[in-house]
């Protein structure tokens, strides 16, 4: 593929986790900081940026309240569609893929990149994705990461250390995690057609386990957090004042 080959970029944005873990009725990525929710950061990064079209992911309960409050309310208009999410991350992620539409040249040329990102990072800026968009160029695969900063032990069942890895081989693994349309695909087809599946946390894994290709790490920030506990939620609320504050247009 030439330098001058026009790429197409599509976003999967998931928004269907629940606020269990932090004791609320209202889905963590709906929670409000700053007055706006926490997937409508994420959604305008996306938004502002190269990507051509953005396929959202929820529950299918949510997804009127996606509609109106989301999409219509603050004008997206890169968003094409919404469509319903499934019992596990990964039938989410294969749901979205399901709804890209691809004309036949698309397809052939393998010029099409898919950007899979948490809707519960709200703090994914313009930078990380382009990094994301030079990696995916080079590799077909890669995922935003960071060093990890801890030491970190593996355990047995009753809780005592049994080693510890060298600290400088682990990277903590965020969103996005793009692929090319054709690697992403056809792994999530791959996994799809087993009978059982077990132990798939991410994106990587599958194109780990189901294909040929190998996952490139690329620089994220260790602000791109995932909001899972109340804590997290100060984090964020923290950093997008801070963005503010600087009038870097974050909101």
């Amino acid at each position: 593929m030439t330098k001058t080959q026009k790429y197409k970029n599509i976003a999967i944005v998931l928004a269907g986790g629940s606020g269990s873990r932090m004791n609320s009725d209202v889905p963590k990525q709906y929670m409000k900081v700053w007055e706006k929710p926490i997937l409508y950061y994420a959604l305008k990064t996306f938004e502002e940026s190269f990507i051509d079209e953005i396929i959202l992911v929820t529950s299918e309960k949510e997804i009127q309240y996606c509609k109106t409050n989301i999409v219509d309310k603050y004008n997206f208009k890169k968003i094409s569609k919404i469509v319903t999410g499934g019992k596990e991350r990964y039938n989410s992620v294969y749901n979205g893929l399901k709804a890209i539409s691809l004309d036949k040249n698309d397809q052939i040329m393998n010029n099409t990149n898919i950007f899979i990102h948490d809707g519960a990072r709200p703090c994914v800026t313009a930078d990380i994705l382009e990094r994301c968009l030079e990696a995916v160029k080079e590799t077909s695969a890669c995922v935003a990461a960071m060093p990890v900063k801890d030491t970190i032990k593996i355990v047995d069942d009753n809780g005592y250390a049994v080693s510890t890895p060298d600290r400088n081989s682990l990277w903590q693994i965020q969103t996005p995690q793009v692929f090319s349309y054709e690697v992403i695909k056809n792994a999530y087809e791959n996994l799809m057609h087993l009978v059982t599946i077990n132990g798939i946390t991410d994106d990587a894994m599958v194109v780990e386990h189901y294909s040929n290709v190998k996952v490139k790490m690329v620089e994220g920030s260790y602000d791109n957090v995932k909001v899972t506990t109340q804590g997290d939620i100060e984090l964020v609320k923290s950093y997008i004042k801070i963005k503010q504050s600087r009038n870097l247009n974050i909101t």
